[in-house]
């Protein structure tokens, strides 16, 4: 039987998925419990499947937000109630079927062992991931290695991550950013700056056709666009994190190389 925990629960936003939705869920679900998801103002049904299954599924709540906001905002929506309702931390993961649920039971140890740490999964793409997407990963990652003055985060896009949901609900009150696609990489930073230590740890990824389902919402043109505008609110704001990140920098240097080193 898979676990089920008070402190621990998987967060799963989702807007427009489709088919791959409920296999996504099903499959969090034979790994760990509670999952709750995030229908961020779908409008294909995908979520109908969903609460049919809450019927005979204690494990899983399903939350409707009644329009499109955001992943970010999805998020903020799902860690609020799940703070409130008494847990500790969340383990994000994408709806559209990329993520490893297999991985859940991995990192949640991580965090049980770690509890202050945020866990970011490092991922280990398939030929199949297109090469524009890693070209775009490894500019992200020097672009992060800047904002927190090295490395820490071994990848600032790859959504499969745990949180302490404290200091995460924190860093949303603290910027009107990290609504959108910018919440991931936004987040990682602001939480390194805010003194919560990343541990990465690896973890597969897989792209999905549009002929199996796989679907994507990012658009390269706005997206891309609200990218820019994150990362120069976050080298603005670093001017006033400088000794916070240098003394962390300090703080860590006896285990941090440990820290930032996934398992293969």
């Amino acid at each position: 039987m898979n676990p089920s925990s008070a402190t621990h629960l998987v967060l799963i936003p989702s807007y427009d998925t489709g088919p791959v939705l409920r296999p996504t869920v099903e499959a969090a679900l034979a790994a760990w419990r509670p999952v709750w998801v995030v229908i961020d103002g779908s409008t294909d049904g995908s979520e109908r499947p969903l609460l049919e299954l809450t019927r005979r599924e204690p494990g899983l709540r399903i939350l409707v937000s009644p329009e499109n906001e955001g992943k970010g905002a999805a998020v903020l929506r799902g860690a609020t109630a799940a703070a409130a309702a008494g847990f500790t931390h969340a383990l994000l993961m994408d709806s559209d079927g990329q993520h490893p649920a297999e991985s859940i039971r991995s990192f949640m140890t991580a965090s049980a062992a770690d509890p202050a740490a945020m866990i970011l999964g490092r991922p280990v793409f398939g030929p199949e991931a297109p090469r524009v997407r890693r070209w775009g990963r490894q500019l992200s990652v020097g672009l992060a290695a800047l904002e927190v003055f090295g490395p820490g985060i071994a990848d600032p896009l790859f959504g499969f991550r745990l949180y302490p949901l404290a200091p995460l609900l924190e860093v949303f009150r603290a910027t009107r950013g990290a609504r959108r696609f910018d919440f991931d990489h936004e987040t990682a930073v602001r939480l390194f700056w805010r003194g919560v230590r990343p541990r990465n740890l690896a973890a597969p990824c897989r792209y999905l056709p549009s002929s199996a389902g796989g679907v994507s919402h990012f658009r390269y043109g706005r997206d891309n666009v609200r990218l820019v505008g994150m990362h120069v609110r976050l080298l603005a704001a670093l001017l006033f994190h400088l000794p916070r990140v240098n003394a962390l920098r300090r703080r860590w240097s006896g285990d941090y190389n440990a820290s930032v080193t996934a398992p293969s």
